[in-house]
Order: structure tokens, then sequence, then C-alpha cells
């Protein structure tokens, strides 16, 4: 299974900062990326495997709010997708 996020960012340095910082937290709740793509300044779009569903649900559900905060993101959407 892999998921598809979408970050609205009000600044694209401290979001690459703080998103490099939380690959640690990340990993430990079963998300591993596979790619991380920037549209403009403020829309960046990040792909990754995901190893614990379930893990990584509660992680995005709650765990990932000081993730969030510290980077500046104001917007977020994910989707969790399997290979058809």
């Amino acid at each position: 299974m892999q998921m598809i996020a979408h970050y609205t960012v009000a600044d694209p340095v401290p979001f690459r900062t703080a998103f490099d910082a939380d690959a640690e937290d990340r990993g430990r709740n079963g998300l591993s990326l596979l790619q991380l793509w920037r549209e403009d300044d403020r829309n960046h779009w990040a792909l990754f495997q995901v190893t614990d569903a379930k893990a990584a649900r509660a992680y995005l559900s709650g765990g990932a709010a000081p993730f969030n905060a510290q980077a500046g993101v104001t917007g977020v959407d994910f989707h969790f997708v399997e290979t058809a």
C-alpha cells in the first residue's frame, strides 16, 4: 500500500527542514518516503510506502500535529492507494 500526501505550506524552507527532521518519526509509524515533489512554494506532494496502515492512520490523525505546526502546514490531504 502507498499513500499520496498533499501539503499546503506557508513557506517552503521551514517545511522542508521540518519534513526532513520528521523522517524517523514517520518511519516508526509505518511511513517510508519514496518521493517528494514541489509544485510551487505553497504546494508539496509526497509519496510514501505504507508498512503499517493502522499506525500510519493513527499518526496522521494526531501524532503529526507537532510536525504540521513546526513545518507551517496550513492544509493537508492524504490518500491511501493500492496498485489496481
